[in-house]
């Protein structure tokens, strides 16, 4: 059952479950007092990205703080000629700052040569992504400037949930219209309010030291109104809300729909291979065929990261509040990780 929050810790004790929207505070480390907080601290995870969905792009752009190290990255892969523009920036952990009340705040990082700025107004309100990354002498300089219109915005997703072994997650979600540009090189895509989505991927999680997930996204424009999902597959403790979802418009208005027993499977081994995406109801039943692939790699002794993002197209149907929507090529994302951490 859903629940409305003003903070996810009160008096110390953290909320569990599935809210109405996201409380106006977050911060997990409220459980926590003393050397215990300290050393929670450490172990926090937050990040604020976005998907986003265009049909010329597949592109997406996080600030990330794990408290002993922070980063951003930034990429727009061109769906016609398959060029891909990344860049990242590394800054010191605890620096980005990243708020517990989302709303009216405007969380960025500001490097040489590379800067990208989030600013949030009022929930339901409008809010804008900025970034100015220069050019090196392998990638392509890359602008942004897109406005979020938070009064068409679909419902939010916001979930807490104890993960196995020995972790806690908090995400909200949501899915705004979009407009304005990205300039990469000298090429600019223009976003259309009545075409184009952003989707906001906010945590403030404490991992557990061995993480895996699948994860998957996408969202579209339809004539009744905004439709996508949220996918996840992780360890998760029995009996507990966990974060996928189907975003679909109702006659009582946009819903997030509790999507329960999701299961991906890979059609092969190849790299690039077509993916099966399926809950165990039927209300989502997805075919993912990707174009191309992102895969970061990181050995360090006790700590590794094996990570990759493909993006490319779903296929299917997702069926939620007595009707089927059909979903047809539309862009998206689909990525495993594999970590210590």
């Amino acid at each position: 059952m859903s629940q409305h929050l003003e903070e996810l810790v009160t008096h110390g004790v953290r909320h569990w479950g599935r809210f109405d929207e996201r409380p106006v505070a977050v911060n997990p480390l409220e459980e926590y007092l003393g050397v215990t907080r300290r050393a929670k601290r450490l172990r926090l995870k937050e990040w604020i990205g976005w998907t986003l969905m265009h049909p010329e792009l597949s592109s997406s752009m996080i600030l990330q703080d794990a408290h002993y190290l922070a980063s951003s990255e930034l990429y727009v892969r061109d769906a016609a000629t398959g060029r891909l523009t990344e860049h990242a920036r590394n800054a010191g952990g605890g620096s980005l700052r990243l708020p517990e009340m989302l709303y009216n705040s405007a969380p960025s990082i500001d490097k040489k040569g590379y800067r990208v700025a989030y600013e949030f107004g009022p929930k339901g309100g409008t809010h804008r992504i900025q970034a100015e990354v220069e050019g090196t002498e392998d990638q392509l300089p890359v602008t942004v400037d897109l406005v979020l219109d938070g009064s068409r915005a679909s419902a939010a997703l916001s979930v807490s949930q104890p993960l196995a072994p020995r972790g806690a997650m908090y995400t909200h979600k949501i899915i705004f219209p979009t407009s304005g540009t990205i300039t990469v090189g000298d090429h600019t895509y223009v976003f259309d309010g009545d075409r184009d989505l952003a989707i906001l991927d906010e945590h403030k999680t404490f991992l557990p030291y061995r993480t895996t997930w699948l994860w998957g996204t996408f969202a579209q424009f339809t004539p009744a109104g905004i439709v996508g999902a949220n996918f996840c597959q992780r360890p998760m403790q029995p009996g507990t809300e966990e974060e996928s979802c189907l975003w679909v418009p109702t006659p009582a208005g946009p819903v997030a729909a509790p999507l329960n027993d999701v299961v991906f499977t890979a059609d092969s081994d190849d790299s690039l291979s077509p993916w099966k995406v399926r809950s165990g109801d039927g209300s989502l039943d997805l075919t993912f065929t990707p174009d191309g692939r992102k895969d970061v790699k990181h050995q360090l002794v006790l700590f590794a990261i094996d990570y990759w993002q493909l993006y490319g197209t779903y296929s299917g149907t997702v069926t939620a509040g007595g009707a089927s929507h059909a979903v047809d090529a539309v862009r998206g994302v689909l990525e495993n990780m594999n970590a210590r951490l």
